[in-house]
Order: C-alpha cells, then sequence, then structure tokens
C-alpha cells in the first residue's frame, strides 16, 4: 500500500508529509521512503496555535480545526505531487493533526471517575474531501478510553526501523518534547519501554521568540547555545522539576511546558543576571541530562543511542548528549538509514496503515492502557477509492 503519514508536532511550526510504501509479509511490515515535503505554516500561525493551546476560545478552535485541515490536505497533496503519483494511486492517508491539549492524568468527574483528554485538531473530513482519499486520523483518544495516556504512539514505529537481534538501542525523539524508547535485543514490541523525557526544542525557541520579541522563531543550529555557558545552580535547580523523576507511563506538553513555565525561566534569567545565550547553554543542556536520567528507568544494556527529530540539528544539545551517554555511541536517524525529518510523519502512516488491517498498535506497557486497541477514526475518500479499498480488503 501507498500511504502518507502527516504530521505537525508541538513545535507547531508547519506539516510535514511522508509517503511511503509499507509491505507487510509475516508480522513485520518493511516501509520503503518514496517521498518528503513540509508545508511551513504562515508566520502569524504558529503563534495563534500556542495562543489557543493555553487559552484558546471556542470559536478559535472550531475555526482553526478546518483551517488546519485545509493545510494538511495541502501538504499530502504536495507530497503526492512532488512523487509524481496521483491521488488516486495513493491508499490511505495517516494524520496525527495538531495538538492543542494533552491532560493525560486526567480530571475526576461525578458518576464516571478519571476522565482523560486529549485534542488534536485538523480537521480528517477537509482531509478525505479535499484529496479524495481516505484518511484515519484521531491516533490518541481510542488509547486513552482504555485507560492509556494516548502517547507516545510512535515507539511501535521506533521498533519496527531500529530494533535489533543483538543491541539494546535508546531510540531518542527531540521534537517540542523529547521522549525516548528503550529496544532490548530482539527488537520485540512486547518488550519495549518509551516515555516523555521533558522538555525539547520547545523551551528553547519559546525562550528566542520571547528575547527577540518575535523577530526569531528557533536558535538555528543551537549556534547561540554553544556561546554561552551552561548555569550549573539553574541546571541543577531545573532537573529538580517534578516531571522528570516521575514514574511511567507519562507523557507532557505545553501544559507543563509551555508559556507560564518560560516566562518563569526568563524571571530566573533576570535574576541571575544571565544573557540569553547562557540560559540557552542551560537549557539545551537539561534537555540532554533530562534524556539521560530516563535510564533510571530502563533495565537492560544500552549499546547505541539514535537520536531524530528537530533537535538532532542543534549542535548544542547534540554534543551535551554524547557527554551525557559517553562512551555509548550517540548516533542520528540519517546515520542508521532514516531522514530525522520525515520519521514520526512516516510513523503516522505505518499506524494508519495497520489499523487498515485491524493491528493494534498502542503499546499498553508504554501508555498504560488496560489492553490492545485500534487506533484512529476512519474518514473515507471519493467513492473511486472506496471501491478500491473494498478491492484492497478482499
Amino acid at each position: 500500500m501507498k500511504v502518507v503519514g502527516l504530521m505537525s508536532g508541538t513545535s507547531a511550526d508547519g506539516v510535514d508529509a511522508a509517503l511511503v510504501s509499507i509491505v507487510r509479509r509475516g508480522g513485520t511490515p518493511r516501509i520503503t521512503p518514496l517521498a518528503f515535503a513540509s508545508l511551513p505554516y504562515p508566520r502569524s500561525l504558529q503563534q495563534r496555535i500556542v495562543e489557543l493551546s493555553l487559552h484558546g476560545r471556542v470559536d478559535d478552535i472550531c475555526h482553526l480545526n478546518t483551517y488546519l485541515g485545509e493545510l494538511f490536505a495541502k501538504a499530502a497533496l504536495r507530497v503526492i505531487q512532488q512523487s509524481k503519483y496521483r491521488p488516486a494511486d495513493i491508499d490511505l492517508i495517516g494524520s496525527h493533526g495538531q495538538t492543542i491539549h494533552h491532560l493525560p492524568k486526567g480530571r475526576r468527574e461525578p458518576g464516571v471517575g478519571l476522565v482523560r483528554s486529549t485534542l488534536q485538531i485538523g480537521e480528517p473530513a477537509v482531509i478525505a474531501e479535499r484529496t479524495g482519499i481516505t484518511t484515519i486520523a484521531n491516533f490518541r483518544p481510542r488509547d486513552m478510553a482504555a485507560g492509556g495516556e494516548g502517547a507516545p504512539l510512535v515507539p511501535y514505529a521506533h521498533a519496527v526501523a531500529f530494533g535489533h537481534a543483538r543491541r539494546g538501542r535508546l531510540v531518542v525523539n527531540i521534537g517540542g518534547i523529547s521522549n525516548v524508547t528503550y529496544l532490548p535485543p530482539g527488537g520485540d514490541v512486547a518488550d519495549l519501554r518509551a516515555f516523555d523525557t521533558g522538555p525539547g526544542n520547545m523551551v528553547l525557541d519559546a525562550i528566542v521568540h520571547e528575547t527577540s520579541k518575535g523577530q526569531s522563531a528557533y536558535d538555528a543550529g543551537g549556534r547561540r547555545a554553544r556561546k554561552g555557558t551552561v548555569n550549573r545552580a539553574l541546571l541543577t535547580e531545573l532537573m529538580d522539576h517534578p516531571f522528570l523523576p516521575r514514574r511511567p507511563p507519562k507523557s507532557t506538553g505545553r501544559e507543563e511546558f509551555g508559556a507560564p513555565f518560560v516566562r518563569s525561566l526568563l524571571a530566573k534569567r533576570r535574576q541571575a543576571r544571565l544573557s540569553v545565550e547562557d540560559l540557552l547553554a542551560t537549557c539545551a543542556a537539561w534537555t540532554a541530562e533530562a534524556i539521560g536520567s530516563s535510564r533510571r528507568w530502563i533495565a537492560g544494556e544500552i549499546h547505541d543511542v539514535i537520536v531524530g527529530g528537530g533537535g538532532v540539528y542543534n549542535r548544542a544539545i547534540m554534543a551535551s548528549l554524547r557527554q551525557v551517554f559517553a562512551p555509548t555511541p550517540v548516533l542520528t536517524f540519517d546515520e542508521c538509514g532514516w531522514s530525522s525529518k520525515a520519521f514520526e510523519a512516516t510513523a503516522f502512516a505505518l499506524l494508519a496503515h495497520d489499523t487498515y488491517h485491524g493491528q493494534c498498535t498502542n503499546v499498553p506497557q508504554v501508555t498504560g492502557a488496560h489492553h490492545p486497541v485500534l487506533l484512529g477514526s476512519v474518514v473515507p475518500g471519493a467513492p473511486h477509492m472506496l471501491t478500491k479499498w473494498a478491492r484492497l480488503a478482499r
């Protein structure tokens, strides 16, 4: 099957679209990348999404849900056009959507008990209508309905791509939030462990945005962080953040490390008379140290650390990671044959493919769900695609 995966993470800077071919022979899918494209959000949209995540009005959520659906559809059509295929050649789209709120710990309600919730926008009906391709979206809520945190979901794809018969591997994704997947030798999904570790690019990006008064969105390549000096007192304080020692399953997002947290960091910077470069250096080191602290929850040996996501391009974070894990080799997804930029979109193509085939792809020991479940809601595409889908199902 040819499947497009669509992904926009907590950095909220645009849509990544990966077109892949997936063949399942026996129990293991084989994924072949065909094309990749990115659709950056308009300059003002990133901040609108950030504002929406913290205190959005219902009418804004309603509007942006459909607006982002249009942008996700454009991203899908862009990668299909780039590949020289036609929409009629594509079997499925798997869309993660844009997370605007995630409450994995839940709230208790009378007569019901604990209610966990999450909200990703980017209307899949719009994607299906604009492309004519059956679209599977809303992957997280079913896991939460089964008692899980709805995250992380990409570890299943990590096992498919990076599992090794003899080597234990720690797969690290540094997006807006950082997360790890431990794959023991053999790479069996039933034995993997995965969880969010805390901050990633989101905190660093917000520091740059706030201190430049919106003129810059991020520290390209970690250049400014590399000019700064790590403040050990602040780093020690940051390592005491209550999320870090929390036992997995655990996931987090903008609710914990978003604008209010960054405002408190900037106040500490002024109090300690740190330069912006010193604060960026300290937070880059904190990102790496928080990832390193994940070893307390991992019983097996780590032979390789494999890093992907946008943070792989931040040289300050990568230098700190190599110090934290030395002498264990720290490799990138690209060095292992996978695109760092495209991998998460590829993961949601795989999740859509397996949902179509009736395969449960949540990992209960990772998310905390009571049992395996099929992930996602299906929005049929155009009539000719329904006929094709029925033929494939036979």
